[in-house]
């Protein structure tokens, strides 16, 4: 049997930029793209060798070693420093920078050796944390000991940044997992094309069977969550994806801003080979357009040459702007800006956000009262980033919405083959260390031709909004609109080739059939259909006229005037129900009033004073139906018209929930703050679509009180900014946004079996998820056992405290070898303080089921609203439901607290028949 050779530090590093590179590593693969891989190789050894100097210069000879000394000298700790150390065991394998012993403490016993990495990026990235926790493990195989953090040497400076290895260990343990099952598959790697891509050298091949394939990788705006998702649909190319676009149906609720990319549309695009437009693209005319591009070092935020393309005299002019050292760039700046200043009204067209963040530093890092700080404004805010029209707007047939991939399939070409970001990266690279003139001579090239192939998209955008506003059939875009399904429609007019089949079709309804056709052969549906007709015209009865009485008005309330006429008078009908202890019937007052018009000014004011259409009780009806019993707003005006007959739309319907709100807005407030002065609240939360985006709805009770509340995300603001004046025991579950609340908290045991118990049938072999769920199970059984005879009293739950302790620190002592063993006994370790708290205080349950029950409500709600509803109306239905649930948890009556009037809680003690019908 073959021995696996150990995994190397390389393979690690591979398998964090990309899973099939690892692969083809660890196959030993050879690729041929090795510029940029070499350059990065050269880049590295020349940074090691000068930060090597850097530390022999800061070390004494005696303290440095170089190379791989005996286990024995480095028990002993004979060297500080110990560098180009190469650690080697069965699992894994590494050539470490350097180790450095620790200067901890007096004692010499204590210190032990870091692991020392030289990355030449001024920036750190989480890939650098990794591979530095791998030299750690690489180092522990050795020591038997993984030092608790090491150190990251980095930039021109030698900056050091102290790494804490703790937390990050386990994931390279993780990863390591997952190389070596990687590594004992058979299977040949399948590319998967991604960001690191441009800097790999298997790129070529991995394109190459990805577009014989025609994988969905291809397309740059696929990611790797969204790929899966549609594989699991049985979706694995770019045209199997470009079926499944749908146009979707315009609205003016949603403007263009808000559009987002569309995967499927961009796959439609390549497949038909033609330019797809959403909406009408807004694209404003270019009075003085200037094409624009900057480029620069990203890592050390230095930017070295400005490009600049503009109309002068007729013909364009190509300006360039070079900085040889980061000392130069303010000049470069300077140039730059007077440059433009000699342009009238200039306007900046540029590809990418990485000219705007130029901008934006440029007069930051440059400002000074000699700097022309409007011209600078003017340029920010009037720059036109050409990727917000080719990211959500105008798909090019182009598998990425690069500059490159656009300007080709546009016809146009770079004169040095295939350039490119990290090409120029290398250039510039390679002309810092020789200065050389014609490195210099093509970065400039280069620059130059960007600011052309922006210029090229820009009129090619131009001319395709162009199109959108005229019928030419001869036009090169397709506007998503005018598009048809390619599959047979089930719903909706359908579309016939003969024109006589519509007229046929038309006289099939139900409708048409039963009201044009049927109605003439049956007697009987002829007297239906004039019953219905009747009673729709019938005038309602008036129960009670009430004569509003009241003297002519002394004076006008607007400007004094004494001479007041009386214009007439007048009625206003009130439309209500009237409830007895024999049921509900419909009750209309009508009021007659007299209106007075002032003769000076014209006003004009009633005697009566303003009230609605509709009454208290019915109001207190029709909230009753919608909270209370669950019924949509359109089924709300069907029942009211079948009952009582009182036809009411479904706005008006609307505007009774809204007023209603309203009106115990303050109530709701009542019921948030008697929540956070309490002693309990248990917190959950669920999700709502509305109008076809994701929102939050989070509950908050205890055993009187629920309230409700929206927000827009999943995050922590609610939580937090609900509970901020809260001291008492949140009860939730273990979603980390009501960790950051500074309360005691008790987190449901429930959701901790539940977890414990569906990772066990999983795994049902697991030796140590059985140990983890039998101890726990013991130690929950007897507290539950007290809890059913006693109740959630402290002085019977607090001789379990000793149990609790002896439970954590048993499973702290132990040695998880497996990971979902080792993630239970972090958890438990994270949520120590917080498990248990339930047994020092009264009353505090152990589970999170109350929350879970009143958040049902809301999901019963949700089924009745749908999606179709707005952020507006969801507040609310969450105001009138908070209400509903508190008086349900209350022992009260929803209807008999709506129709009282009242809207203190607390003060009402009714029920439904209490309050007689004026």
């Amino acid at each position: 049997m073959t021995i696996p050779s150990p995994i190397s530090a390389e393979t690690f590093e591979a398998f964090l930029q990309c899973e099939t590179k690892s692969k083809l590593y660890s196959r030993g693969a050879i690729g041929v793209d090795l510029e940029f891989t070499d350059w990065q190789r050269r880049r590295r050894d020349r940074y090691k060798e000068s930060a090597l100097s850097w530390l022999r210069s800061n070390s004494q000879e005696y303290e440095l070693y170089v190379g791989t000394p005996p286990f024995e000298a480095l028990k002993e700790k004979r060297w500080r420093v110990i560098a180009d150390y190469f650690a080697e065991s069965v699992d894994i394998s590494a050539r470490l920078d350097a180790l450095e012993l620790s200067p901890t403490a007096e004692f010499r016993k204590r210190s032990f050796y870091r692991p020392v990495r030289f990355v030449p990026n001024e920036k750190l990235v989480f890939n650098d944390r990794l591979q530095l926790a791998f030299d750690a493990l690489a180092i522990s195989q050795i020591t038997g000991k993984v030092p608790p953090n090491g150190k990251i040497i980095h930039g021109c400076k030698y900056r050091a940044a102290m790494i804490s290895l703790t937390k990050l260990v386990g994931k390279v343990r993780s990863i390591i997992g997952k190389i070596a099952v990687q590594r004992a598959e058979t299977t040949p790697p399948l590319p998967v094309l991604n960001k690191h891509c441009a800097a790999c050298e298997f790129r070529s091949r991995c394109q190459q069977i990805a577009s014989e394939k025609d994988d969905l990788s291809l397309l740059a705006t696929v990611r790797a969550k969204e790929r899966k998702t549609q594989n699991e649909k049985g979706i694995f190319t770019v045209i199997q994806l470009s079926y499944t676009f749908r146009p979707r149906r315009s609205s003016v609720c949603r403007p263009l801003k808000s559009l987002k990319h569309d995967s499927a549309l961009k796959a439609l695009a390549i497949r038909k080979k033609q330019i797809h437009v959403v909406g009408p693209p807004v694209w404003s005319k270019l009075n003085y357009p200037i094409y624009f591009d900057v480029e620069g070092v990203s890592d050390r935020e230095f930017y070295y040459l400005i490009g600049l393309r503009y109309l002068s005299g007729g013909r364009y002019v190509q300006r360039s702007f070079w900085a040889d050292d980061p000392s130069d760039e303010k000049v470069m700046w300077v140039e730059c800006l007077n440059a433009l200043a000699l342009i009238s009204q200039p306007r900046l067209i540029h590809y990418g956000s990485f000219e705007t963040q130029f901008l934006r530093r440029m007069k930051t890092r440059y400002a000074s009262p000699s700097t022309n700080c409007g011209l600078i404004d003017h340029l920010i805010s009037s720059s036109l980033n050409i990727v917000s029209f080719t990211y959500s707007q105008i798909y090019f047939p182009t598998y990425s919405n690069s500059l490159k991939d656009i300007a080709r399939f546009l016809g146009f070409e770079w004169s040095n083959g295939n350039p490119s970001g990290l090409r120029a990266l290398i250039w510039r690279s390679d002309w810092e260390a020789s200065h050389d003139s014609d490195i210099k001579r093509k970065l400039i090239t280069y620059n130059a031709e960007d600011c052309a192939a922006v210029q090229k998209v820009a009129e090619a955008i131009t001319r395709v909004c162009d199109e959108q506003q005229t019928t030419d059939a001869l036009v090169e875009s397709v506007n998503v609109k005018s598009l048809t399904r390619e599959y047979p429609q089930r719903f909706g007019p359908p579309n016939f080739a003969v024109p006589a089949f519509e007229g046929i079709n038309a006289a099939a309804y139900w409708d048409y059939q039963r009201n044009k056709v049927y109605i003439r052969s049956s007697h009987r549906l002829q007297q239906v259909s004039q019953a219905r007709e009747r009673c729709s015209h019938m005038p309602q009865r008036i129960n009670k006229f009430v004569d509003v009485l009241e003297d002519r008005p002394a004076c006008c309330a607007r400007c004094g005037a004494t001479i007041i006429y009386r214009n007439g008078r007048f009625t206003h009908t009130v439309y209500d129900l009237r409830f007895s202890t024999s049921g509900i019937k419909r009750w209309i007052v009508r009021y007659v009033f007299n209106r007075y018009v002032c003769r000076a000014c014209g006003r004009g004011f009633n005697a009566l004073p303003r009230q609605s259409k509709f009454g208290r009780d019915l109001g207190a009806f029709v909230i009753y139906q919608l909270i209370e019993l669950r019924i949509s707003q359109h089924a709300v005006t069907r029942s009211l018209e079948n009952l009582f007959g009182l036809t009411i739309c479904v706005n008006a319907v609307n505007e009774m929930k809204a007023h209603s709100a309203q009106k115990y807005e303050a109530t709701y407030k009542a019921i948030l703050q008697k929540l956070t002065a309490g002693s309990l609240i248990h917190a959950d939360e669920t999700k709502v679509r509305i109008d076809g985006d994701e929102g939050y709805v989070w509950v908050f009770t205890n055993l009187e009180e629920v309230a409700f509340v929206y927000g827009q995300t999943r995050e922590g603001k609610i939580p937090q900014e609900v509970l901020r004046d809260f001291r008492g025991v949140l009860v939730s579950d273990f979603y980390n946004a009501y960790d950051g609340i500074d309360c005691a908290q008790q987190k449901c045991l429930i959701h901790l079996m539940r977890d414990i118990n569906e990772d066990l049938r999983k795994e049902p072999f697991n030796e140590e998820m059985k140990h983890i769920a039998h101890s726990f199970a013991a130690l929950l059984k007897p507290i539950v056992e007290t809890i059913d005879r006693f109740g959630l009293k402290a002085c019977h739950l607090h001789k379990y405290r000793k149990l609790a302790t002896r439970f954590h620190e048993a499973l702290t002592e132990r040695n998880c070898q497996t990971e979902v063993a080792a993630s239970y006994r972090r958890r438990f370790e994270k949520y120590r303080d917080r498990l248990f708290t339930f047994l020092d205080y009264d009353g505090i349950p152990w589970n999170n089921n109350n929350a879970e029950h009143a958040i049902k409500a809301f999901a019963r709600l949700r089924n009745v609203i749908g999606t179709n509803s707005t952020v507006k109306s969801i507040r609310h239905y969450l105001v009138l439901l908070s209400v509903a649930e508190t008086c349900k948890y209350k022992g009260l009556n929803l209807l008999g607290f709506l129709r009282s009037g009242a809207v203190r809680i607390d003060g009402f003690d009714g029920g439904i028949w209490d309050r007689p019908t004026a």
